[in-house]
């Protein structure tokens, strides 16, 4: 999922259990939203992501791996908004169907998702903007 700067979700992907974020990631890339900075998890870790983000003008701001030999440095302060991203997955797990798995075919579940999701997108779209917004930052999780 990719969501703004105050926790919408923008982008959604469904991808196997097994596939890595940044593969995942791969998948959307060319429809990142325009932002300053992706906040990702250590799951985005990948040296041509992060190249394939500057490349785009977005600033990765993705704490390294720990088997990392070199760690790359990222905006702490920065990534402490990322908490927004988790807040909506946790209230899209709000919803019963969704947490519980009822669904066992890819479509239906992610039909599934998608309206949690949309729900999500037009109430806060619906709240007055807070004055220390984060705007203009992506966040993948």
């Amino acid at each position: 999922m990719v969501c703004d700067g105050q926790g919408r979700p923008l982008i959604l992907l469904l991808s196997e259990g097994q596939m890595s974020d940044y593969k995942g990631a791969a998948l959307m890339i060319d429809a990142f939203p325009k932002a300053k900075a992706l906040l990702g998890d250590r799951g985005y870790d990948a040296d041509w992501f992060r190249a394939a983000l500057i490349a785009r003008g977005i600033t990765p701001c993705i704490p390294p791996r720990a088997n990392r030999t070199v760690q790359i440095d990222y905006d702490k302060t920065l990534y402490r908004q990322r908490h927004k991203i988790e807040n909506t997955f946790g209230r899209i797990k709000d919803w019963r169907r969704i947490h519980t798995r009822y669904d066992r075919c890819a479509h239906t579940f992610m039909s599934a998702i998608a309206i949690p999701a949309t729900v999500i997108f037009w109430l806060s779209s619906m709240s007055p903007e807070p004055k220390t917004s984060a705007a203009g930052h992506a966040r993948a999780g």
